[in-house]
């Protein structure tokens, strides 16, 4: 059972490694802390980790089926996360600098905020394989499969919330380095870069194993 130490055990190691290795999701808190600071990007993180508990939730109660029922759905969702995506990654691309120190407060347009990160989770690849993965090897069957699905979703926030946090922390510290606009300047291109490799190559690899 999930609630066995030794069968918790492996789910707590599967999310800390989904949570803190990278992806859209923590290159996006990556940069807003780096350019607003660490408050700034704590909306991000809270929204990021609930909404990717909420998909486990939901995978795990039956919409999981619903998209495997539904093959164009499914595709039809993973190419307008990626157009999202890929839009946001322009934005960080071609986001201005500040020629005295980065911006305390984001302008409106590049304001993610938390229903936006929440949102995001249900148009990310990375989150859908994450909750996909979750609930076809760590929940049960049976009777006892929802309130598994329960424990996995909470205990996904929790272990996501660090790791996301810590994101955070990695940004917020390099703003000492972000005061020259040359600085701000690289800082955008490398971010919007790797976030557009975060969501592209992903793509690239599944359509080049397709026969």
């Amino acid at each position: 059972m999930i609630s066995t130490f030794s069968s918790l055990l492996p789910f707590l190691a599967f999310a800390f490694v989904a949570s803190i290795t990278p992806g859209p999701t923590n290159i996006l808190v990556l940069s807003n802390s780096a350019r607003y600071g660490f408050k700034a990007a704590l909306p991000i993180v809270f929204g990021a980790c609930t909404g990717a508990a909420l998909l486990v939730l939901a995978v795990g109660g039956g919409l999981g089926h619903v998209l495997s029922a539904h093959p164009h759905l499914q595709t039809a969702m993973q190419w307008a996360g990626v157009a999202w995506l890929s839009y946001l990654a322009w934005q960080i691309f071609w986001a201005p600098v500040n020629a005295h120190e980065p911006s305390s407060r984001p302008p409106q347009s590049q304001r993610l905020g938390f229903k936006g990160a929440a949102s995001l989770q249900l148009i990310n690849p990375k989150s859908w394989m994450m909750a996909l993965a979750v609930i076809s090897v760590f929940a049960a069957q049976g009777q006892e499969k929802w309130m598994h699905v329960m424990i996995l979703s909470l205990a996904f926030f929790l272990v996501s919330l660090p790791c996301l946090s810590t994101w955070a922390v990695l940004g917020a510290r390099s703003r000492v380095l972000l005061k020259a606009p040359n600085a701000q300047r690289i800082l955008n291109y490398n971010m919007g870069l790797l976030l557009l490799v975060s969501v592209w190559l992903p793509q690239l690899s599944l359509y080049k194993s397709t026969p």
